[in-house]
């Protein structure tokens, strides 16, 4: 019945990363009839083109012999030995750029996946991997608002099961309506899917997966949505409705929660681990911590003085020389980064063209020869990043300008999440889990891979 979370009682196998998800029958009787194995990964946006900042996401700052370990090529071959491992069926990507897709994601072919799809727009998108000698898509896909849906079956098979695969990457930000949204349209598309692939009562039957990065924790509506199968006007989020009327999902019972499907009573913790574990920054940068108008803080204010007074020239101002000193420490290069940009306009930069748009405007941006940065626009060029939530970059800076945010630990959060109908039930729950802030040297994104193996619920 709608309106209450669903649990299931069946033995699932929980295993902690490094492990591959198993294929062969776990419990005694055996396991009867098709599985599949779903890895989903965030795996970080700049790839090896789109972007150059991987660097600076990582805290505390790499030393420079450590550059390497930001770099595509070693993050890569992390992902590389993850996915091998873990050996999943399907492999579900979010922020993956097409501006390097096929040279960033050969790799995937060296394994065996040679069968892909990648969202058909947008600049992080999803892309969903499978292996073409085990899977071939049953129907086209589709593609919904930041959400990939493809369908598959076994090759030169008889009597086909079609397997239904949501890869997702919802809104960030204050979004809850929009997330509602996406999360809704997907569940939507897919019934459409299984009715053209003639699933009998698909709202019972579907064998529907939906994973990825949900962009907020169990108090969100798109999450609740699919928790309880409904979400409505009272329902609020970031201050504001998610929903202007009520909303039910096309299927008969809520979806399962998987990762909460594990018996975790043998760990320390007996709930999932989060899927993101990055330096807690929040409460150092801003007054109050919300994504709301975030003001700098008054030790902020001051930490960005002491800064300023140590880059300033003798006569107690930053000129072209010491901003593009600045910039060079920050960024490691000149003329790119919206510091840059930002501070180009607090020294007078005015562009010929302004009717242009930003994407053309930002190539043109120079240091004035004759242009000052006062302490108000250093400090408004942080408050800038601030304001673009770009909290890592601020810490990287205050870092290797010699004046560090204090350890205020980590931030922990389940963003990344993985869902399945009643049709379906987990065997096997795949868990990593990082105790220290990521990236690092071991973990080449700030978000970290769900994975599971399913089996179809036997309904006699």
């Amino acid at each position: 019945k709608l309106g209450k979370s669903l649990s299931i009682m069946v033995l699932v196998k929980h295993l902690i990363s490094p492990a591959t998800l198993p294929r062969a029958p776990l419990v005694s009787p055996p396991i009867v009839g098709e599985q599949l194995s779903v890895l989903s990964y965030n795996i970080l946006l700049p790839n090896s083109s789109d972007g150059w900042w991987t660097f600076k996401m990582y805290n505390p700052p790499l030393a420079s012999d450590l550059q390497y370990q930001s770099s595509w090529d070693y993050r890569k071959d992390l992902l590389k030995e993850r996915i091998e491992l873990v050996d999943a069926d399907i492999v579900c990507f979010q922020e993956v750029s097409p501006d390097s897709f096929s040279s960033d994601f050969a790799f995937m072919s060296d394994l065996g996946y040679d069968g892909v799809e990648l969202f058909k727009k947008g600049r992080f998108r999803p892309a969903t991997f499978w292996k073409t000698s085990q899977w071939e898509l049953a129907i086209p896909a589709a593609h919904k608002d930041r959400c990939l849906l493809t369908a598959f079956r076994r090759p030169n098979k008889e009597q086909q099961d079609n397997w239904i695969v949501c890869n997702c990457h919802l809104q960030a930000g204050k979004q809850g309506p929009r997330r509602v949204r996406q999360t809704n349209e997907a569940v939507k598309g897919a019934m459409t899917m299984a009715r053209k692939l003639k699933v009998p009562k698909p709202e019972d039957q579907i064998k529907l997966i939906v994973c990825g990065d949900f962009n907020g924790g169990s108090e969100c509506g798109a999450v609740r949505f699919l928790e309880d199968g409904f979400i409505d006007e009272t329902f609020v989020e970031d201050g504001g409705p998610v929903s202007s009327n009520l909303k039910k999902l096309p299927l008969s019972q809520p979806m399962l929660d998987v990762p909460s499907s594990v018996d975790r009573s043998s760990c320390t913790d007996n709930a999932p681990p989060p899927t993101m574990v990055v330096s807690e920054l929040m409460a150092n940068l801003m007054e109050e911590a919300t994504y709301d108008d975030p003001i700098l803080s008054k030790s902020m204010f001051e930490r960005l003085e002491r800064i300023y007074k140590k880059l300033s020239n003798s006569d107690g101002v930053m000129t072209k020389q010491e901003v593009e000193q600045w910039l060079e420490t920050i960024n490691l290069k000149l003329n790119r980064g919206d510091e840059f940009r930002s501070a180009a306009k607090h020294m007078g930069w005015v562009d010929p063209n302004p009717e242009d748009p930003y994407q053309v405007q930002k190539y043109r941006v120079q240091i004035p020869d004759d242009g000052v940065l006062t302490l108000e626009g250093f400090t408004g060029v942080y408050q800038q990043e601030l304001s673009g939530g770009k909290f890592w970059g601020i810490a990287h800076d205050m870092a290797v300008l010699g004046d560090p945010l204090p350890d205020a630990g980590v931030f922990e959060a389940r963003y990344d999440r993985m869902y399945c109908s009643t049709a379906l039930e987990p065997v096997a729950v795949l868990d990593t889990v990082s105790k220290v802030s990521c990236p690092n040297s071991n973990e080449p994104s700030d978000h970290l891979p769900v994975a599971a193996t399913f089996k179809i619920k036997d309904l006699k």
